[in-house]
């Protein structure tokens, strides 16, 4: 494994049932969305370890830190695991990119879309930019890697809004940073997008 290769941090919810993909519900109920949720960070995680080592993979965890799913996940795939800190989600990026020293990706785990060989694109992109982005069909975005510690990247964008991937790509280019953009992705919210998942596995 060559020496720049890139810490990867997945972000998780624990799968609590009426607190985890609530957008869900009209079409699985409570129980079912929570447990369509850990369905999702179970197919995160084995594609990030297929993509790289485990020892450069952390689960940062939410809601509940202790809940059964994260060390199953821990005994199964050997990823390490870390409470997210308080603060908005900029503020968790952030927190979970300069963990580390060297470069960086960090990723949710709602976005099936997000292939193995993709996370490899991204993280070889890593090696010759200063950012890397996955836009998400949304206006979000599904990945962000960098090479080291920007000051400024994560300020002033509208989470939770469909302008964050606009407004991080202006921040990008207000830091004259050098970016790439391997590929759009779409991630689970919508019961349509749960639909859309269960066709592609079903074809598979």
């Amino acid at each position: 494994m060559p020496a720049d290769t890139p810490h990867l941090h997945l972000l998780a919810k624990a799968p609590l049932t009426g607190q985890a993909k609530t957008r869900l519900t009209p079409l699985l109920g409570a129980e079912g969305a929570a447990n369509a949720h850990a369905e999702l960070v179970r197919h995160c995680v084995a594609n990030a370890c297929h993509a790289l080592p485990a020892g450069h993979i952390t689960l940062w965890s939410a809601l509940d830190h202790t809940h059964p799913l994260f060390g199953e996940l821990h005994e199964q795939f050997g990823v390490m695991l870390a409470p997210q800190p308080e603060g908005n989600l900029g503020d968790r990026i952030r927190h979970a990119l300069n963990s580390a020293c060297g470069p960086a990706m960090v990723m949710g785990s709602d976005c099936p879309s997000i292939t193995s060989d993709l996370i490899t694109t991204c993280a070889q992109q890593l090696t010759t930019h200063d950012v890397v982005m996955l836009p998400a069909e949304d206006g979000g975005y599904g990945l962000i890697g960098t090479h080291r510690d920007y000051p400024g990247l994560f300020e002033l964008i509208p989470w939770g809004s469909d302008r964050v991937l606009s407004a991080t790509r202006q921040r990008i280019e207000t830091l004259g940073l050098h970016a790439s953009y391997p590929a759009t992705v779409w991630d689970v919210d919508r019961p349509q997008d749960w639909q859309r998942w269960q066709t592609i596995k079903s074809s598979v």
